[in-house]
């Protein structure tokens, strides 16, 4: 499966009625600051850098918000979690700016890919087990895609236990005693050291404006990664 391929049979996905059902209904009620707009309403697809193949570093959200990545078709565009996110990804050096509104909105990726652990937005922003599961060989995919991809930041705690099965599934053995624990700044190796996991706080409103996760914190995760991917 090439690159493409595997972004067309995310979008067209309809494993999970629940999911389908409510990125439907959300692009057909809409939040009133957005009522003028198409919603995308279908899963949304991974993002990389212009070559793919190019990519050090794979960025693992949890799923695409109802009227941020649902409405735009991007991942992590259009809503505050992604604003957060650009910042510090354009300071470290992984995107060309700060800010994602639309998807023609000028913004390239560089040297990274970002991916979900569920690509479709989930009713209160909780996808059930069953649902993560559905999209398991997404995720496959999409790591063997990226065979110049030397680690993952994690954005919370379900994305960081995804990632490391992930790997696990991949090929690499990663830490079973002490099993890898999520937490901010928590690196996960493999035991060959080729692969790594890093953690993050998830740049949800929940964590950003009760200063959980600061500007700071997050552009140390990015540039901690940076510095473990040897792009530095």
């Amino acid at each position: 499966m090439t690159w493409t391929g595997l972004n067309r049979a995310i979008v067209t996905c309809e494993r999970c009625p629940r999911l389908r059902y409510h990125c439907r209904r959300m692009a057909e009620v809409k939040r009133a600051s957005f009522r003028d707009e198409t919603y995308w309403g279908r899963p949304i697809p991974n993002w990389a850098a212009a070559e793919p193949k190019s990519v050090r570093v794979l960025i693992m959200g949890l799923a695409p918000a109802a009227h941020g990545g649902n409405r735009t078709g991007r991942v992590f565009t259009g809503d505050r979690s992604g604003d957060f996110l650009f910042r510090a990804m354009y300071e470290t050096g992984f995107c060309n700016q700060p800010t994602s509104r639309c998807k023609e909105d000028g913004l390239e990726l560089i040297d990274c890919a970002i991916s979900a652990v569920c690509h479709c937005a989930p009713p209160d922003n909780k996808p059930l087990p069953g649902e993560i599961e559905n999209c398991r060989g997404f995720l496959d995919e999409t790591v063997r895609l990226l065979p110049g991809m030397r680690g993952i930041v994690a954005l919370g705690k379900i994305g960081f236990d995804a990632s490391v099965r992930m790997l696990e599934r991949a090929g690499y053995a990663m830490p079973r005693r002490p099993v890898a624990r999520f937490g901010h700044g928590a690196v996960a190796w493999s035991d060959n050291r080729e692969r790594f996991v890093i953690g993050s706080y998830h740049p949800s409103q929940q964590n950003t404006f009760t200063g959980r996760l600061t500007p700071a914190m997050l552009r140390e995760v990015f540039e901690t990664a940076r510095g473990l991917a040897g792009m530095d």
